[in-house]
C-alpha cells in the first residue's frame, strides 16, 4: 500500500485561518500603518526642506505623488484591505533587496549594523503581515 506524500500516521493539516474580527487589526498591521505615516511624513519633510531638490535627484512633484501612495496604502491597511497589505509587502521586499545589496558594499561596521537592522525588521514585518494577509482573505470568503 503506497502513501501519498504527507500523509503518514503524524500527517496533520495545517489550522485553518480565522478570519479577522470586525475591528480587529493584529499589531503587525499597526505596525505597517505607522511605518508607512511615517516615512510619508518623512519624504514630504525632505522635500520641504531640501534646497534644490533636482540636484539631488528629486522633484516635490515626485514626493508629494510618492507621500500620497504611501498615505493611501496606510489607509487602506487601516480598513483592512488586501491589495494595500500587498502592496506595502511588495514594497517591503524591494526594501529588503535594496538593503541586501547596500549591504554588500557597506564600507563601515555601523553602515553594515544599520542594513542588517533594516533587513531584520523588514524580513519580521513582512513575515508577520502574510498571516495578516490570509486572514484578511479568509474573511473576504
Amino acid at each position: 500500500m503506497s502513501r501519498a506524500p504527507g500523509e503518514g500516521a503524524g500527517a496533520r493539516s495545517p489550522a485553518p485561518l480565522e478570519p479577522l474580527g470586525p475591528e480587529e487589526r493584529p499589531l503587525a498591521l499597526l505596525i505597517a500603518v505607522a511605518v508607512c505615516v511615517a516615512l510619508a511624513i518623512a519624504v514630504m519633510i525632505g522635500a520641504a526642506t531640501i534646497h534644490d531638490l533636482s540636484r539631488h535627484g528629486g522633484s516635490l512633484p515626485g514626493a508629494v505623488f510618492l507621500a500620497l501612495v504611501l498615505v493611501l496604502l496606510a489607509q487602506g491597511m487601516y480598513r483592512r484591505r488586501y491589495w494595500a497589505v500587498l502592496g506595502f509587502e511588495a514594497l517591503l521586499a524591494f526594501q529588503i533587496l535594496v538593503t541586501s545589496l547596500a549591504l554588500v558594499v557597506a564600507s563601515t561596521i555601523a553602515a553594515a549594523a544599520a542594513c542588517l537592522l533594516s533587513i531584520s525588521l523588514g524580513g519580521w514585518l513582512f513575515w508577520k503581515l502574510v498571516r495578516v494577509m490570509g486572514r484578511i482573505q479568509a474573511g473576504e470568503r
